[in-house]
């Protein structure tokens, strides 16, 4: 199984690259692992909210094929123990799935679009953070998961 995060936007500060560089190295051993950054909007600052998550949308969903299933990282969607994201990975794995993707949104969200087109939603907290940490966080998670579904000691449960 092939697995892509998509982000808006680059990050910009260094302790966040140098973790997230972290965990896409020791990824590796595990997974097929892919960040794609699709740049800020050039014009964002003439656009109204709605233009700006319309014009993201459409980008984000060029990222993708029928057949892939797209995951958004939003914070009304589902929540998952670390154990319980393990057994949702390895549940797409038993399905055959080939390319599952997960999305971040930009600051204002996802577009309509982008919500018809999604097969889920996780939310990985309650609370916000920058779509920079939420990179961060999320690429922990993902080698979390695989640890634990390899048995190995980095989750102690």
């Amino acid at each position: 199984m092939n697995i892509k995060l998509i982000a808006i936007g680059k990050t910009d500060q260094e302790y966040l690259k140098e973790g997230i560089g972290i965990f896409e190295k020791r990824l590796k051993h595990y997974i097929n692992f892919e960040i794609k950054i699709i740049p800020d909007l050039k014009n964002a600052a003439s656009l109204s909210k709605e233009q700006q998550k319309n014009e993201e949308g459409k980008l984000i969903l060029k990222e993708s094929q029928n057949t892939d299933i797209i995951i958004l990282l939003d914070e009304k969607g589902k929540s998952y123990t670390s154990m319980q994201f393990s057994k949702y990975l390895e549940q797409h794995m038993n399905n055959s799935v080939k390319n599952l993707i997960f999305v971040i949104g930009g600051p204002y969200g996802f577009s309509e679009e982008v919500y018809k087109r999604a097969n889920g939603k996780i939310s990985l907290s309650e609370m916000t953070f920058s779509h920079q940490m939420i990179r961060l966080f999320f690429a922990e998670q993902l080698y979390r998961a695989y640890t634990i579904m390899k048995g190995e000691p980095y989750h102690h449960e």
